[in-house]
């Protein structure tokens, strides 16, 4: 199963780090959030990735090159003190635009999803300790379009209306940070095309909104670790697990 990791945002909430680089690409320790994002999926055997990129993409393409991925790599389990493995990963850079929203980025990439039923999907600034091989079993057994990964942090995202597991409402701008929010790591039947109109499209917005009036939007509820990285102190936090080696998203 591939992964979309949507890469190509201007990162304006962010723009002390994100003048001279694409919010990806920010580091925690010595390795950008999006290497630390897919060693998530890796650690679930998944290694086929297609990065959607946009604002200084040519970053992230140019960094991600084999030989720098595997001295990365090398010095990735020489700081967390394990066994190296090596890097199996398989990527595809896809420009999807400049000012091109989340749906649109998505639909730009049609074409590379052709052959996949299903596929995961996730931003490139939110860490998690999220079972992904659970996951997509849940995915799979509850046979939706979509599977969105429901976290409770004291957030102002997509807020979801939850009855049992089945989305009831998504709505993208609540008025306040209570309950379930949504915390990406998305899985997707091919089917979600259908939702897509444009570059204009927010999948936040009426893609997921349908979804969740036709009973096609499942949750997945993740009650541990998660954290997104908007702002200078959510960096901080980060790196400041990274230092300590108190680094949460890699706790089973």
């Amino acid at each position: 199963m591939k992964v979309v990791i949507l890469c190509g945002g201007l990162g304006t909430r962010f723009s002390e780090e994100t003048r001279s680089k694409p919010k990806p690409m920010v580091k925690i320790g010595k390795f950008p959030i999006l290497f630390h994002i897919m060693k998530i999926y890796e650690k679930h055997g998944i290694n086929d990735f297609v990065l959607a990129l946009g604002y200084k993409g040519n970053l992230i393409k140019s960094f991600f090159n084999k030989k720098n991925l595997t001295k990365l790599n090398n010095s990735y389990y020489k700081y967390l003190g394990k066994k190296k493995e090596p890097l199996k990963w398989n990527i595809q850079f896809c420009f999807s635009g400049l000012k091109t929203m989340t749906g649109g980025r998505l639909l730009r990439l049609k074409k590379y999803l052709n052959h996949e039923e299903n596929f995961l999907l996730t931003y490139g600034d939110g860490l998690a300790n999220i079972n992904i091989s659970k996951l997509i079993k849940f995915h799979l057994r509850q046979k939706k379009i979509g599977t969105v990964t429901a976290v409770i942090p004291s957030a102002r995202f997509g807020a979801l209306k939850i009855n049992g597991n089945n989305v009831s409402k998504f709505s993208e701008k609540p008025q306040s940070g209570e309950g379930w929010i949504n915390g990406g790591f998305f899985i997707f039947n091919k089917k979600i095309f259908k939702y897509l109109t444009n570059d204009k499209t927010v999948l936040e917005e009426k893609p997921l909104e349908n979804l969740a009036k036709k009973r096609q939007l499942i949750a997945f509820k993740h009650k541990d670790f998660w954290q997104c990285m908007d702002t200078r102190r959510e960096h901080d936090l980060l790196v400041n697990q990274w230092k300590s080696h108190k680094i949460l998203w890699l706790k089973k």
